[in-house]
Parts: C-alpha cells; structure tokens; sequence
C-alpha cells in the first residue's frame, strides 16, 4: 500500500520463500528486468546492500532477513531512453560530468552511494523526486561538501519537483545511469513510476 502521512508502512516477517537476495541496486534492477523481459511476475528482492536498502534502514543481514525482516512494497521507476524501456528501483542520473554541464537526478531512494541527494524522497509514496541543476563549479563544490548531510537543497539553482511523470529532451545524448550502471546515452528521456511494484525484505 502507498505510504500515507501517519499510517504505519510495511510489516515485520522473514522473506517468503523464492526470495532472491540482490546484494547492489543494480543487481536488483537486473533480475527485475529479467522477469519482466520473460513476462515473469517481478520477484520478492532481499536487499543486502544498496542505496535502496540504506534508504529503508537496511543493514545487508541475511540472517535477519530469515528471522524477521521489515517486508514492504516499493515503487518502481520506468524509464524510456530514446524509445527503450527500462527499468530502476533506486535512482536514475543524467549526466556528463559532476562539475560542468546539466545535471539530473531521479530519485526513488533517498541516497545516491554516501550523497544523502533526496532527503524527502520515500520510496512507497507513489512518486519521483527529481532535482535538476546546472551549477556554477563554485556552487557545486559548496553543494558536494553539503550532499553527505542533504543540506545542499533548498538551493536557487536546483530544481525540485515530485512528480508521478517527466519527460525532457536534451539538445544532445547524454549518459544515463540506471541504479549505479551506465546503461544508455539518450536525448530524449521518459520517467514514470509503478507504486507498490516490487515487494523488498531488508
């Protein structure tokens, strides 16, 4: 169920069986993509590492996640990169450097690696947090001594929405990063999100 202001999210119970443990974001956009390429229902993820998992309070325990784990229903990100379809459970990133050039982030999970990028997104509330910028490089060294703490936003020169849909087109290709893997070089980008896609156990 979508997360609601002041209603309890999720349930706490060990990780039924067919569970498959996925160790790194990526790893658990590639088995989801798996099952949806073979028309497979998307399976239960134990997450032992991860943005995703450090975002919900994971801390990679296999054996908790047999004993009693928290198990909750995520959303999922679908993103159409110049036509074709993929998928991310943590985060999608736009970008041909850190310190020139546009810069996007599409949030699912609050944190990217030890940048704490979205400190208002939740992964279960049926939105995309997205933060778009095109810093100065003095301003971006401000917002990269900032960003292990989320204090780099509110900033003028980024943009925050939360958005169910986005769509862009770039003035020319630009590399995408899916859940930490550079997968594609697009123009046009697509993003929407699936709530309550993918059950997790951490």
């Amino acid at each position: 169920m979508t997360v609601e202001k002041g209603r309890d999210w999720g349930e706490t119970g060990p990780a039924p069986g067919g569970t498959v443990l996925v160790r790194s974001d990526g790893e658990a956009r590639r088995a989801l993509e798996a099952a949806r390429r073979s028309g497979e229902p998307l399976p239960t993820l134990g997450l032992l590492g991860g943005d995703l998992c450090r975002t919900l309070g994971g801390r990679g325990d296999e054996e908790r996640l047999r004993t009693g784990g928290l198990r909750a229903t995520v959303d999922l990100g679908v993103a159409l990169l110049d036509g074709k379809r993929h998928l991310f459970l943590a985060h999608l990133v736009v970008r041909r450097s850190w310190w020139r050039g546009p810069v996007v982030a599409v949030m699912n999970a609050q944190f990217l690696g030890r940048w704490d990028v979205a400190p208002r997104a939740h992964p279960g509330d049926g939105r995309l947090d997205i933060l778009e910028g095109d810093l100065s490089v003095g301003d971006r060294w401000k917002a990269r001594r900032r960003l292990p703490s989320g204090t780099h936003v509110p900033h003028p020169g980024i943009r925050q929405t939360r958005p169910t849909a986005w769509t862009t087109e770039l003035t020319r290709p630009a590399p995408v990063w899916l859940d930490g893997e550079r997968v594609a070089e697009a123009k046009t980008l697509a993003v929407r999100v699936e709530p309550d896609a993918v059950t997790v156990v951490v």
